[in-house]
């Protein structure tokens, strides 16, 4: 892979040259500076949170690992690199830079953050960074006009990108194999967590976000991350939304599996897996999002039918609200150097915002689909305390079969999620090919 993806980047930055170009004429720029960013202290401590490197920096360049470092781009002139490398033996200093992306930047190493200052470009500059980066001289501004041009184009991914990001895919489907053989042999959340890190070879910071595991009644919590120590008496089901990272880029994945005995769980996880299937399908060119989200509910609803949780028809079910109380998030998101990627809801690039349809707060995109973006696809069927109570008190409640909604409380809920690449012609799953490379 390591040969494709050098082979592609020369292209992937002369189209970020572009992009950039075209946002400082926008905003009125000379040049743009980009901070890598630095560790968040934790509070009264003398300890920093695990680095986080800025999306925009590893947009331009495989490094997450450089804290206090800097891109400087000069339309017309070479993109420069200000590395820090400082003088520490209490932490393991970064390499200089290698590999093959170094011939196309001016590198200057700086052993300290104040020497950065004079080798960044006087002039009005567009500078990205946090609030307070850890240089005194260089104010962030983050320009809107800037920051809505290069978002909006990030959406459409290169090819590049899309090399990275089935990496990524194949990291994490590694890991969830892994994973999913530890809950067949019994193991706790914490035991499944360390399996899945093992296979994935990536520390939880290195993770694009804190994994989900959770068994039986857990996988109703959407965002369960408390690991249990200790098996539960009987493992009924399973759910893990877990990722892994690939220079930068995510993959964002999620499987729900039933005990060999829980044979009307499966069934059930069976009938979301082919609705999810048939939503994959429509990531085409022209798609609306939300239209989509919608179709989801509509199709979700005949499934809830179908198993008998409910009498009414699919259309009463999303009409009533009555289908939200089972499938209470979005149906998915844009992905790439960030798990829930920029611009899901502007308007142009020139910034704006498209709303979400009425009854729909979750929904993380509102676009229409175009060649080159990447989403995920996830709907889900949960068996929520909070929410089922609630649907009781409604006149609703005598159309849902309650006795059958209760058995199931103890398998927790469903979710399935791949990360979907929209074309000019069929969708490329990258999570069903990485899982299909792993059969």
């Amino acid at each position: 892979m390591h040969d494709q993806v050098a082979s592609l980047y020369p292209h992937h930055l002369s189209t970020l040259r572009e992009r950039a170009d075209q946002a400082l004429a926008l905003g009125g720029f000379d040049h743009l500076l980009i901070a890598a960013g630095t560790p968040l202290r934790k509070f009264l401590d003398d300890q920093d949170y695990p680095f986080v490197v800025s999306p925009h920096f590893k947009h331009w360049l495989p490094l997450t690992d450089a804290p206090g470092s800097w891109i400087a781009y000069t339309p017309g002139r070479k993109p420069k690199l200000i590395f820090l490398q400082p003088h520490d033996y209490w932490h393991v200093v970064p390499e200089a830079p290698h590999g093959y992306w170094v011939e196309h930047f001016d590198i200057v190493l700086v052993r300290d953050a104040a020497d950065t200052l004079a080798a960044l470009p006087a002039g009005r500059r567009a500078v990205i960074a946090a609030a307070c980066p850890a240089i005194d001289g260089v104010e962030a501004n983050n320009p809107p006009a800037v920051l809505d041009y290069l978002h909006w184009h990030r959406s459409y991914k290169t090819r590049y990108e899309l090399m990275l990001m089935r990496e990524a895919s194949r990291i994490g489907t590694r890991a969830h194999r892994a994973a999913e053989a530890a809950f067949r042999a019994g193991e706790s959340e914490f035991g499944i967590h360390l399996a899945y890190l093992a296979a994935a070879r990536q520390t939880d910071a290195e993770l694009p976000y804190a994994s989900i595991v959770g068994l039986n009644e857990h996988g109703a919590v959407l965002h369960y991350t408390n690991f249990a120590r200790l098996p539960p008496a009987r493992s009924r089901s399973f759910l893990i939304d877990a990722g892994a990272s690939a220079a930068g880029y995510a993959s964002d994945i999620t499987r729900t599996y039933a005990a060999p005995q829980a044979a009307e769980f499966q069934a059930l996880i069976d009938s979301v897996d082919a609705a999810q299937q048939g939503f994959v399908a429509k990531v085409r060119a022209g798609q609306s999002y939300p239209e989509l989200h919608i179709h989801a509910h509509h199709v979700l609803a005949d499934v809830l039918r179908e198993h008998g949780f409910i009498r009414m028809s699919a259309e009463s079910a999303v009409e009533s609200g009555v289908s939200s109380a089972f499938f209470p998030h979005g149906l998915g998101h844009p992905i790439g150097l960030q798990v829930h990627d920029v611009a899901g809801f502007q308007q142009s690039e020139r910034g704006g915002s498209i709303s979400r349809p009425a009854g729909h707060p979750y929904l993380r995109m509102t676009r229409v689909l175009e060649p080159g973006m990447v989403v995920t696809i996830e709907p889900g069927l949960y068996f929520i305390d909070m929410l089922l109570e609630e649907l009781r008190t409604r006149p609703v409640a005598a159309d849902i079969d309650w006795a059958r909604v209760d058995s199931f409380r103890q398998y927790g809920g469903i979710r399935i999620e791949d990360d979907v690449v929209c074309t000019s012609d069929a969708p490329e799953n990258l999570t069903r090919d990485a899982f299909a490379q792993h059969d």
